[in-house]
Formats: C-alpha cells, sequence, structure tokens
C-alpha cells in the first residue's frame, strides 16, 4: 500500500531540509569567510590584521548565531541602528535552524509512521519524494539565479526589502558601523553561490538515488 500524503507531506519536508540546510552551510562554514579576506583584500581594512578581523567576524556570527546575548564587533564601534539590524539578521539565522531541525524531525516522523503503518510513499509519474523536491527547489532556484546575475545589486536590493520590510537600517554607514567595510558585497554574492550550489548538489543526489532505485525495480521485476 502506498500514500499519497505521505508522499507529499514527504516531499514538503525534503523540500525545506535542502533549502534550510544549504542555507546553513556558510553560517556555520566560518573558514569560508577567511578564504575571502586575502582575495577581497581585507587586510590592513581599518587598521586590522588578519586575526584582528577574525574576531569580529566571530563575534558578529556568535551573536547571531545565539551564541552570546549581547551584540559586538570586536574593537570596532557601532551603532543602536545597526545592532538592531544585526538582531534581524539573528532571528533570520535562527529561524533557519529551526526549520531545518523541524524539517529533519518531519522526515524522521513520517518513516517511523510508515514503517509501523505498513505502507510507502505513493510514486507520483513514478518517481520518489526525493526526486520532486529536488526538480522544484532547482529550477526555482536556478531561475533565481539567473535573475540574480543579471543585475546583482538590484537583487540584494529586493532580497533585503523581503526579509527586512519596511526598515532601511541595513543600509550602514561606514562612518558609525565600520563592520560593514569587513562585510563586502562580493562575500554575501559568494555565500549565495554557496547556497545555490549546495542545493544543487543535494538535489543532484536525490535525483540520482530516485535513477538508481527505479533501476534497482527494473531488475528486480
Amino acid at each position: 500500500m502506498a500514500s499519497k500524503i505521505s508522499s507529499i507531506l514527504t516531499a514538503a519536508a525534503t523540500a525545506l531540509a535542502i533549502l534550510s540546510g544549504s542555507i546553513a552551510v556558510p553560517l556555520l562554514l566560518r573558514p569560508f569567510y577567511a578564504w575571502h579576506l586575502a582575495p577581497l583584500r581585507l587586510e590592513g581594512v581599518l587598521g586590522l590584521g588578519r586575526e584582528e578581523i577574525l574576531a569580529v567576524y566571530d563575534d558578529v556570527m556568535d551573536y547571531c548565531m545565539g551564541l552570546r546575548s549581547d551584540f559586538a564587533a570586536g574593537p570596532l564601534p557601532f551603532s543602536s541602528s545597526g545592532a538592531d539590524h544585526f538582531a534581524d539578521v539573528r532571528f533570520l539565522f535562527l529561524l533557519d535552524f529551526f526549520l531545518l531541525l523541524g524539517a529533519l524531525a518531519a522526515l524522521a516522523g513520517l518513516a517511523v509512521w510508515r514503517k509501523k503503518a505498513g505502507f510507502s510513499n505513493y510514486r507520483f509519474c513514478d518517481h520518489t519524494p526525493g526526486f520532486w523536491s529536488a526538480c522544484g527547489l532547482g529550477a526555482a532556484f536556478l531561475l533565481i539565479a539567473v535573475l540574480a546575475s543579471l543585475n546583482f545589486d538590484r537583487a540584494f536590493t529586493v532580497f533585503h526589502g523581503i526579509f527586512f520590510p519596511g526598515k532601511s537600517n541595513w543600509i550602514f554607514d561606514v562612518k558609525t558601523d565600520p563592520v560593514i567595510l569587513l562585510l563586502p558585497q562580493e562575500y554575501f554574492r559568494n555565500c549565495a553561490l554557496l547556497i545555490l550550489g549546495t542545493l544543487l548538489l543535494l538535489g543532484a543526489f536525490l535525483v540520482w538515488w530516485d535513477f538508481r532505485e527505479n533501476k534497482k525495480k527494473r531488475h528486480g521485476a
């Protein structure tokens, strides 16, 4: 027996896990920022050396990831407006981790439910839920990537308009919030590329797994 409801819920949870997991990669992979210091010529900016810059980044990320309660940027000054923006960022980061854990818990719960009830996921057009999750996410984000590549500055502005509606505190004044000089737009562009690459890689794995299972099924028949 196969369940369409279980298949739809599994596809949705898988898509959410892939998306939130891909977003989490640049957040958790702190060396990714360190790799940008030389190419973006950040060393020496604001008179800070490599280790001092990394300490600033660690302070900011520790706050945004909920590892400390107060905002800090190493020895750099910051405005209340700048701190408020990072508080908004902190909410989004923690929301992403919550959604990732929730999606993984949902997938585990669905697997237990199927095992105890003795049914499997329904295969729409003879494909697994993971296949449809991968195709849907891949198509959507490839389209977004193409549009963003045409005008990244515009895409960057639209992104902030969507996730920080009605706010302008994400537009930093280097005089009051010099930390922004250590977080250039090129770095965020590369974070977006890392997210897209991770998402496509996970999606490709699910598509490969789907074809592998179909091949086994045909040979078994």
